[in-house]
Formats: C-alpha cells, structure tokens, sequence
C-alpha cells in the first residue's frame, strides 16, 4: 500500500477560493477515479496558505491507471482550466509514502 501526501499552497488571502473551486469543480471527478481521500485538511497554524491530501492506493500501478483515468476525465481537464485560470495556486508538493513495519491501517491488518 501507498500513501500519495498532496500539500499546495495559495496566494495568500486566496485559499478559501481555491477550496471553494475545487470543492465544486475538482473533487467531484477525482473522488470519481481515486475514491475516498485518506485525508483533506489545512492547518490551524503555520502555514494557513497551504492544504494537504492523503489518497491510498494498493501499489504504483494502482494509482497510475487510476490518475491516468483521470486525466482523461473532461470534468478534471474543465478542473484544471478554471483553476490555471483563477491562479490561485503557487506551488504543490507530492511525496508517496509507504507503511512502517509496525503500523497498518486500522482494518487493513
């Protein structure tokens, strides 16, 4: 199993647009062909510009059939336009991670 962690950061004074964009354009399509996010949160402190996403996946070709599926999408592509559009987004961070040894997700093992 691994864990795809998203972090994105916005302009500041922009993120409650940017998730407001998302929420109604982008979340929709990729719940569609990812399922259920891990994770969607910002934080409380620190940097408040940024928010983050955890998706799971059951191996790396697992997540690229399913990420190539959505990138085939019309509703990710008409996402992805609005958002280079707005411009709200500076940057995004990805890393994939795997499970140590000793933890499994709870009802997975």
């Amino acid at each position: 199993m691994i864990f795809d962690l998203r972090t994105y950061r916005c302009r500041p004074g922009t993120i409650t647009q940017q998730l407001e964009l998302y929420g109604a354009h982008g979340f929709p399509a990729q719940r569609q062909h990812l399922g259920e996010p891990l994770l969607y949160a910002q934080p409380e402190v620190g940097d408040v510009n940024s928010y983050v996403h955890i998706w799971v996946y059951e191996d790396v070709t697992d997540r690229a059939e399913r990420r190539a599926a959505m990138m085939a999408d019309p509703d990710w592509q008409s996402y992805l336009k609005l958002s280079a559009e707005a411009g709200y987004l500076i940057s995004q961070e990805n890393a994939l991670l795997k499970e140590v040894p000793f933890f499994s997700l709870p009802g997975r093992g």
